[in-house]
């Protein structure tokens, strides 16, 4: 009895582990190698990027980028669109690197807002999903502009969320229980 006892204990702390494990939220480079910069062809590179990614509430985005020489700012559609800092979502993240944790779903805007990069194609659209529908939904053209420098820097961990928190308590919950029986 006191081994099956251990195998449903030990079975339930696998069962945790994985639920933790499958709850995880994403970190996205914005731009994996070249970071957050003027792209030399033009915005098509942060569409293909993001093509290519499903964007989920919690998952955290970071922007790499050299200091004083770019910023990220969250702005509406036609913001966007008219590479206009006006109705600015929250301020200019200038810290390096800026992580941006998705708090919402829907349609979300990034710019630079030094001279005329956001016109050269430094410009992010996505759309977020809160359940697991990919939401990579990319703006279409722009123009193409001169070379930027190729960033550095090391994404942190994502923040916490509510069901990693839950899957933490969850896991260390069991591992209290197989202690205990044990």
């Amino acid at each position: 009895m006191d081994m099956i006892m251990r195998m449903v204990l030990f079975g339930a702390l696998a069962l945790a582990s994985l639920v933790q494990l499958t709850t995880a939220q994403t970190v996205h480079v914005v731009g994996d190698n070249i970071g957050w910069t003027i792209p030399n062809s033009g915005a098509s590179v942060y569409t293909t990027w993001a093509a290519g990614k499903t964007f989920m509430v919690g998952d955290t985005l970071v922007f790499n980028f050299e200091k004083d020489q770019h910023d990220v700012l969250q702005v509406p559609k036609a913001s966007f669109d008219g590479c206009s800092s006006q109705n600015a979502i929250g301020s200019a993240i200038m810290s390096v690197p800026a992580n941006i944790t998705l708090d919402s779903a829907g349609d979300h805007y990034y710019i630079c807002t030094f001279g005329r990069h956001c016109q050269n194609g430094q410009k992010l659209a996505i759309t977020v999903s809160s359940t697991g529908t990919p939401g990579a939904n990319p703006p279409t053209s722009f123009a193409a502009g001169p070379s930027g420098s190729v960033p550095g820097g090391i994404a942190p961990p994502p923040p916490s969320s509510s069901t990693t928190v839950f899957a933490s308590f969850l896991l260390s919950l069991s591992s209290i229980a197989l202690a205990i029986f044990l």
